[in-house]
Parts: C-alpha cells; sequence; structure tokens
C-alpha cells in the first residue's frame, strides 16, 4: 500500500497534488528549493484546505494539514513509497531530478513525473529502476478535477503500472487513463494544438480574443474559451509543451506561434503574472 508519499516542487500542480494525497489520509513530504518556495507551498496548501472546509469538502482541515510536512533537502523522501516529481517543465532539470532521487529514495519506491509532455522514456533510463518510473500526470486544478493520465515507458512493469492505478483510483477517488508513452499523451495532444490554433486565429486579426472564445463557450458548450484556458494553464507552459510536441512528430500545428513566444519572451504568462491575453486583477 502507498502511503508515504513525496512531492518535488509546491507550485500549483504540486501543492495540489500533496493536498489531495494528505487528503485520502497519505503521509506527504513536499520538498521545494529553498526556505521562501516551501513557506509559499505551505500557504498556498493551507489556503485551498481551509477553503475546501468551509465549502464542506473537507471534514477534518487541521488533520489533512498535519500529514503534510515541507522540507529543502532531497535526502528527506528516503523512505517514501512514491514520489511525485512536479517541478519546471524542462527536460534538463526532471533528467538531473531523477538521477538524484534514484540514489536517494529507497529501492522498491516508484518514481513518477507529473509531466505534460515530456516522454517518460528520457526520465526512466537516468536511474537505475526503470521499471519503477512512471508518468502519473494530473490536471489543473488537481483537488477538482477527477482525471489523471497513467503514462508507462516501454520499460515500466506490469506490476508498477496496477500500483499506480491502485493509488490513483483506489487511493485518490481520481479516475486514471491509460496512454502511450508519446509527447502530450492524451490530452495535451487534442488540446495544444486546438489552443495554438486560437492563438493563430487571434494573431492573425480573424476575431478578437473576446470573440474567439465566446464562440467555443456559447457554440461548442465549452466550459472556457481556448485563449482563457492557455492564460489559466500558463502561456510558458503551454509553449513548453508545443515545443516537446513539435520535437517529437515534426508536424506544423504542433509549433508555437510567434505571438506565443513574443509574450513569453515579455513575461506575459497568463494568471500567474496578471497579464496574458486578458489582465487580471
Amino acid at each position: 500500500m502507498t502511503q508515504r508519499v513525496g512531492v518535488v516542487g509546491g507550485g500549483l500542480m504540486g501543492s495540489g497534488i500533496a493536498e489531495v494525497c494528505a487528503r485520502s489520509g497519505r503521509d506527504v513530504i513536499v520538498v521545494e528549493a529553498d526556505a521562501p518556495a516551501a513557506e509559499s507551498a505551505q500557504a498556498r496548501i493551507e489556503k485551498s484546505v481551509r477553503r475546501a472546509a468551509e465549502r464542506g469538502k473537507i471534514d477534518d482541515p487541521d488533520g489533512v494539514l498535519a500529514r503534510i510536512r515541507f522540507a529543502t533537502d532531497l535526502d528527506e523522501l528516503a523512505d517514501r513509497d512514491l514520489v511525485i516529481e512536479a517541478i519546471v517543465e524542462n527536460e534538463d532539470a526532471k533528467v538531473d531530478l531523477f538521477t538524484r532521487l534514484d540514489k536517494i529514495v529507497q529501492p522498491d519506491a516508484i518514481l513518477a513525473s507529473n509531466t505534460s509532455s515530456i516522454p517518460i522514456m528520457k526520465l526512466a533510463v537516468v536511474t537505475q529502476r526503470p521499471q519503477q518510473v512512471l508518468g502519473i500526470h494530473f490536471f489543473n486544478p488537481v483537488p477538482v478535477l477527477k482525471l489523471v493520465e497513467l503514462v508507462p515507458s516501454l520499460m515500466t512493469s506490469e506490476e508498477t503500472t496496477a500500483t499506480a492505478r491502485t493509488f490513483v483510483e483506489d487511493g485518490l477517488g481520481k479516475q486514471a487513463i491509460l496512454c502511450q508513452d508519446r509527447a502530450g499523451f492524451v490530452v495535451n495532444a487534442l488540446l495544444i494544438p486546438f489552443i495554438l490554433s486560437a492563438i493563430r486565429m487571434y494573431e492573425s486579426g480573424f476575431a478578437s480574443a473576446e470573440d474567439i472564445d465566446h464562440g467555443l463557450v456559447l457554440g461548442a458548450a465549452h466550459p472556457q474559451g481556448p485563449l482563457a484556458l492557455a492564460d489559466l494553464i500558463g502561456l510558458d507552459t503551454t509553449k513548453a509543451v508545443a515545443e516537446s510536441l513539435y520535437e517529437e512528430f515534426k508536424e506544423p500545428l504542433y509549433a508555437p506561434p510567434p505571438l506565443l513566444q513574443r509574450m513569453v519572451s515579455a513575461g506575459l504568462l497568463g494568471r500567474k503574472t496578471g497579464r496574458g491575453f486578458y489582465t487580471y486583477g
């Protein structure tokens, strides 16, 4: 039974993963790069848990928060049954982290990545346990969205995949789908070209951002338009996933449009910076 969980990275995704694990009764350690980042992660999780309690979603918020510890040293993860990586969507950074985790975490533990696009095999081969490495890709906001993509590589054992599915479905109450280890997996391989098409439409002056989004919300029953969704995902993350897809498939529809590249260069990343295709208060 996977009871001791480690999460590396306490940003939006990492903090959400830590929260749902603690809400399911798991003992959780969140490792961040430094003390200020760890404090930010702690504040983010506490705010989310308290809000959920106010809405009647959690009966014992203090108990949930007590099951989460924060650290700045990867050595704290040595006794974990499962470690989930949720750091920046950068292949070199993830490869370096998996190399280090493999030397620290107990040999029979599973190492998982929350990557949204990077092939799992590239992370598995730098470890001495490729059969125990897979993708466990959650969706934002993690406490709300039910879907998790399970992504075994060619080297992942059936036992590891089964353990991960049990953890996700029986342990966390999520719905897992099984994906081949190809860049983008299922959801982003469909979603990112759609968002990029909306960006190209806006970039060309074909329609305003508002009209593009209203068209999909009111005409196709989408809960949110593609440009607003890109702002929510983060334009830097959208660009990183697009680049990963383009590197693997070399299809023009995956290439980041020039406007997206300029916005990322300018630091206009969407909701998290207060400005993207829309401006946020």
